[in-house]
């Protein structure tokens, strides 16, 4: 494969490596919203909460995430990047730790807020630092490890949730684990260099220089690339630029590629899968077991979008993948509402998921991060991908919280058919408005891209 042929030589082993290092904040995510699931199980009967303090207990990482993504806009400029995923990761260590020792619903609340906003800032962080130091040749493959991580940290949740499963007091080594990632990911940072682009915007064209020698073929690809780096960092950005004709397009795009990741309902189908497997005459056990293949498949597909991304392209992953969830809901939601198809074809539920997830996992999850950390103007880059962020933890929080709710108001099947519609309008939003970003250095997309904003503005 040619992204693996490229990966391995020179410059871009070390791009590999700060790649897996700094996604490891993606890990994060993954793990912590795939434990929550088993841990509730044994929560309750030891602290006792109350029906909303059992909902706080994932709502309140929902929340911190919000407020983790946007207070990392600001700290990714004046921190640096790498500072920030440092901090993420010591606040994650600090939140696991406090969760595994909660003596009190509301210990374990606060918690899991706390673990929130490292989890928010590190999203948000990683698909930047990793897209400003890979090369453009492999620039999508290796920002994906972002995504890779998040659904590798879903399914190893499961193997834990499995191990450690048969015990009350066993919730709080579910949760304490976590700081083991958290602390790899602070020590791990804390030995990566800054990203070229920061360092430029400080006025350290000398340690930018360096940083790029390390991670591009030869002195020429640096300094051409230096070059275009400052002459994008000499226009100081602020707020009001989001507004500006040539930005305003492309934050637009972010907030609805962002917004509809969630909308079409990805996350309910990570947290319910074994809920909506169980729908279908399952048992517990059966439906729990079953579900382990979607997350297989999440990442198994998502390895496979890491090694065609940068040949295929982002725009076409991201309509086919969109398409594919499109039916895999439509056709769910006529198997819930046709009774024979549950007595004759209970197993079809089942393979709706599976090409569900796996769509999804070749388009949105991993191109809307990669896309964002592609697209912006430097100088408005750590506020709009912080506003894009934002909007995806929070269509999260509120798809994941009333879910249930919708189902019991519209059904389950007319949930999937509204979650397909969402799709429907998202597939031609990306039709009409998406741009291709594969194989150019992001300077170059953001002049682009802003010329062509401004152009049909």
């Amino acid at each position: 494969m040619e992204f693996l042929r490229e990966a391995f030589k020179g410059g871009n082993r070390f791009v590999l490596r700060l790649a897996l290092i700094a996604a490891l904040g993606g890990f994060l995510f993954g793990y912590d919203t795939g434990v929550i699931s088993g841990a509730l199980l044994y929560i309750e009967p030891d602290l006792h909460p109350s029906g909303f303090e059992a909902q706080a207990f994932v709502g309140a990482l929902l929340v911190g995430a919000v407020i983790g993504a946007a207070i990392s806009g600001w700290s990714a400029d004046a921190l640096s990047r790498r500072r920030t995923k440092i901090v993420a990761g010591a606040i994650y260590v600090l939140g696991a730790l406090a969760s595994a020792a909660a003596q009190t619903p509301w210990e374990l609340i606060w918690a899991r807020f706390a673990l929130g906003i490292a989890v928010g800032a590190a999203s948000f962080v990683a698909p930047m630092y990793i897209s400003e130091l890979a090369p453009k040749k492999i620039r999508g493959g290796v920002t994906s490890f972002n995504q890779l991580m998040v659904v590798s940290g879903i399914f190893v949740s499961y193997i834990v949730n499995w191990a450690l499963g048969g015990a009350v007091g066993n919730w709080r080594w579910m949760l304490g684990l976590a700081a083991i990632p958290g602390a790899a990911l602070a020590i791990g940072m804390y030995f990566q260099p800054f990203s070229p682009r920061w360092l430029v915007g400080q006025g350290r064209d000398d340690e930018a220089r360096e940083v790029l020698g390390r991670a591009r073929e030869s002195d020429e690809e640096v300094e051409e690339e230096l070059n275009e780096i400052e002459d994008e960092a000499s226009s100081k950005g602020s707020l009001r630029d989001l507004f500006a004709p040539g930005v305003r397009a492309m934050v637009l795009i972010g907030l609805v590629m962002a917004i509809a990741q969630q909308l079409i309902g990805v996350n309910t189908v990570i947290y319910y899968a074994p809920t909506i497997l169980k729908l279908t005459g399952l048992s517990t056990t059966s439906a729990i077991t079953q579900a382990l293949s979607v997350g297989i498949t999440n990442v198994i597909f998502t390895i496979v979008a890491i090694l065609i991304l940068d040949k295929v392209g982002r725009r076409p992953l991201l309509i086919v993948g969109t398409i594919g969830c499109v039916v895999a809901l439509v056709v769910l939601g006529v198997f819930f509402a046709t009774p024979t198809l549950k007595q004759d074809f209970s197993g079809l539920a089942l393979v709706c998921l599976i090409v569900y997830i796996a769509a999804f996992a070749v388009g949105l999850g991993p191109v809307f991060w990669l896309m964002i950390s592609e697209i912006f103007p430097l100088k408005v880059r750590s506020a709009a991908m912080s506003a894009s962020t934002v909007a995806n933890w929070a269509a999260n929080f509120l798809v994941s919280t009333f879910f249930l709710t919708l189902t019991g108001a519209i059904t389950i099947q007319g949930t999937f058919w509204l979650y397909a519609g969402f799709g429907v309008a998202a597939i031609v939003f990306f039709a009409l408005r998406l741009p291709e970003t594969k194989n150019r250095s992001l300077e170059e997309i953001s002049e682009e891209v802003t010329d062509e904003a401004v152009g049909s503005s």
